[in-house]
C-alpha cells in the first residue's frame, strides 16, 4: 500500500530528486531507478551456463529463474534503485604495479575493506533515510549477494552500457566503481535506459586479456579468466596459464586497465578503500612468508579472505615463478616447499623449473 504521504505524482517525483540527492550524501556517485525487464537475458544466460562458461562457480546455475524476476527476491518489488561507488584510490599505482614483477598485484577493490559490508551500510541508511521522510515503503539492500543481474539493471536504469569486457562502462567514470541495489516497493518515476553501447570497433580489453579468457565480444570464458582462477578456483592451476598470470595474485585489473573510458576513472575518498597492510605495493616474497595465523590477522574484514589461506600461497608461488630469479625468491620457494600442502607444493615446484631449479 502507497503511504498517503506519496498521494500523486509529483510527490513520488520529488522523492526520486531526494533519494538522489541522499545517495551523494551517502558516498555513492550516481543512483538512477528503474523498473528492470530482466526475462530478454534469460535465454544468453542459460546458454553461457550451458557452454560451461560459469566454470566451478555452482553457484551461478542455481535459483532457477530467480535473477529474471525481481518480485521473486523481494516481493512488491516495483522499481529497483540502482547505485554505483567509486573505489580506486588516487595514491594507487595500476599499470607500473603490474611491470614491477617482484611486486604482487592485488586487483585495486580489494585493497581495502570488503566492500560488501561498506556498501551493504549505506544502502541501508539510505533505505532508512527514505523510511524516515515517508514511512515503510518496503525493500531488500544487495550488494552481490544474491541472484542479480546487476549490470543489466544498471544499463536499463541509464547508468551507463555493458562493455565487450562484460563491465559497466560510464563515460562519467570508466568502470572504476562497485554496484548496489535498494528493491523497493515504491512506484517510483524511472530514468531512461542506456540506448547504445559505446564500445565501436575497439577490441582492446579482448586481445589484450593475459589468459584470452574472451571467447568473443560480451562473453567471457571464466575457466580461463585470472580472477576465476585466483578467487574461485580450488586445486590446481591449470599448468599452461600460470605464465600468463605474471605477478597478479586476487584478482586482475587487465580488461579495465586497458580500456580508454579508464582515462575519465574518478578515485575514491573513502577511508575503507584505502589500502591496508601496504598490500597495493608488498612484495610477493614478504606476503608468501605470511603464515595462517598472520594471513587471517591482515585480511579480516577484506574481500581477500575469500580465496583462503592455501590458494593465497598457490596464487604467490606461481607469481615467484613469473618473477625474475632472486636468492630471496629461490630461498622463499625451497623453503616453503618443506612444509606446504600438496597442492602448493605442486606449484612450488613448477616455480622453481621456471627459475631452472
Amino acid at each position: 500500500m502507497l503511504p498517503s504521504s506519496l498521494s500523486n505524482p509529483d510527490d513520488l517525483a520529488q522523492l526520486a530528486v531526494d533519494i538522489k540527492a541522499w545517495a551523494t550524501e551517502f558516498g555513492f556517485a550516481e543512483a538512477r531507478i528503474v523498473d528492470p525487464d530482466l526475462g530478454q537475458h534469460k535465454d544468453q544466460f542459460n546458454n553461457w551456463l550451458d557452454k560451461g562458461y560459469h566454470a566451478g562457480m555452482d553457484y551461478l546455475a542455481n535459483h532457477g529463474d530467480m535473477r529474471f524476476y525481481p518480485e521473486q527476491l523481494h516481493p512488491g518489488t516495483r522499481r529497483v534503485i540502482s547505485l554505483r561507488m567509486h573505489y580506486l584510490p588516487q595514491s594507487v599505482e595500476t599499470v607500473k604495479r603490474l611491470h614491477t614483477k617482484e611486486k604482487a598485484y592485488i586487483a585495486r577493490y580489494a585493497l581495502g575493506r570488503d566492500y560488501h559490508k561498506l556498501i551493504r551500510k549505506r544502502l541501508t541508511q539510505l533505505a532508512k533515510k527514505i523510511e524516515a521522510k515517508i514511512g515503510d515503503h518496503g525493500y531488500r539492500a544487495f550488494v552481490d549477494s544474491a541472484p542479480i543481474l546487476e549490470r543489466q539493471i544498471a544499463e536499463q536504469a541509464g547508468m551507463g552500457w555493458i562493455g565487450k569486457n562484460t563491465l559497466l562502462l560510464t563515460p562519467k567514470a570508466g568502470s572504476w566503481f562497485l554496484l548496489g541495489e535498494i528493491f523497493t516497493n515504491l512506484p517510483l518515476p524511472v530514468d531512461g535506459a542506456t540506448k547504445t553501447r559505446h564500445c565501436g570497433s575497439c577490441d582492446a580489453c579482448l586481445t589484450q586479456c593475459p589468459t584470452d579468457a574472451f571467447v568473443e565480444p560480451w562473453v567471457l570464458d571464466a575457466s580461463k579468466c585470472i580472477s576465476y582462477l585466483t578467487i574461485e578456483h580450488k586445486g590446481p592451476i591449470p599448468e599452461e596459464l600460470r605464465d600468463k598470470m605474471g605477478n597478479r595474485i586476487f584478482g586482475c585489473d587487465d580488461c579495465q586497465l586497458v580500456c580508454p573510458w579508464t582515462k575519465f576513472a574518478k578515485y575514491t575518498e573513502e577511508e575503507d578503500f584505502q589500502p591496508r597492510h601496504n598490500l597495493d605495493s608488498s612484495d610477493l616474497v614478504e606476503l608468501f612468508q605470511w603464515n595462517e595465523e598472520t594471513f587471517l590477522k591482515n585480511t579480516e574484514g577484506s574481500p581477500i579472505r575469500r580465496t583462503g589461506y592455501e590458494n593465497w600461497q598457490r596464487n604467490i608461488a606461481v607469481a615467484l615463478g613469473n618473477a625474475k630469479t632472486t636468492d630471496d625468491i629461490l630461498d622463499a620457494l625451497k623453503k616453503a616447499l618443506k612444509h606446504s600442502s600438496p597442492l602448493v607444493q605442486e606449484h612450488i615446484e613448477w616455480a622453481l623449473k621456471q627459475h631452472n631449479h
